[in-house]
């Protein structure tokens, strides 16, 4: 069972669902067009095991509308201040899509905070970026063309992003549409791709890694990976980028054992 709550992580206000188990705790964090209801499909079984954090990033979703503060650092602050508020030393993360690089940026500046790493279908940099990277990074632009038309384009990328019919339950493509519907709330999702190209924090990753790749990213980030983590192991799954809702079996094969 989880339950939402707003949570002050002292940088920011966070809407939160926290599962009721008593047991290591377990940070999920979603990617774009998500929420934390990305993850509804594999909570029940983490929740059996952990107790999973799972946020609504930065001025996504239900949490706090906020100017700025989107580039990696700030958002690896504001779930610091998230452990801080829910008490918990540290956890083990689990990242997809834009909310890798927030995990990595909270791996690198407070190692000690993170247990195990896990990260999936994002890439460092992109070689050859796809046509909405550069779209969504004009600033001003995108929210103000997509207005009005932002449930088909927010079905354009859950289309293009999973494999399976039915991977995307109707209640929760209906709360990803509300999320970003209207310009600040369209503006604030592409904030995340106005600072994600801005260097990451120095250091190594510490923590075991996992890089979980689907049929989008596939092996690339688990190769990127490989100078910056000495205790890497790389997994791909025959499925959509979004795995969480494309392969949650698969995908709980993979995390269950490494998050013990």
């Amino acid at each position: 069972m989880v339950t939402e709550q707003l949570v002050d992580t002292g940088t920011t206000e966070l809407n939160v669902a926290v599962g009721s188990t008593a047991g290591p705790a377990v940070l999920v964090l979603h990617g774009w067009p998500h929420t934390w209801r990305v993850w509804s499909k594999v909570l029940p079984a983490l929740v059996a095991e952990h107790r999973v954090i799972a946020p609504d990033l930065r001025g996504q979703g239900g949490s706090r509308r906020e100017p700025d503060g989107y580039e990696p650092a700030s958002l690896a602050r504001d779930l610091a201040g998230l452990l801080d508020a829910l008490g918990e030393e540290s956890a083990s993360v689990v990242a997809l899509d834009a909310g890798v690089h927030a995990a990595l940026a909270l791996a690198l500046t407070e190692p000690a905070r993170v247990d195990r790493l896990v990260v999936m279908e994002a890439l460092l940099t992109a070689e050859a970026p796809p046509w909405w990277f550069g779209f969504h990074a004009v600033p001003g632009l995108a929210e103000r063309v997509l207005l009005g038309r932002e449930a088909e384009y927010v079905d354009h990328f859950l289309g293009i992003g999973t494999e399976r019919e039915g991977a995307v339950p109707r209640d929760i493509r209906d709360a990803f549409v509300e999320a970003y519907t209207g310009e600040e709330s369209l503006r604030r999702g592409f904030e995340h791709y106005r600072h994600r190209q801005l260097p990451l924090p120095p250091g190594k990753l510490t923590m075991p890694v996992l890089a979980i790749g689907g049929n989008v990213v596939g092996e690339r980030l688990y190769r990127q990976l490989g100078d910056l983590a000495g205790d890497l192991t790389g997994h791909l799954i025959d499925a959509g980028h979004i795995l969480p809702l494309d392969a949650p079996d698969e995908l709980l094969e993979v995390l269950t054992p490494f998050l013990r």
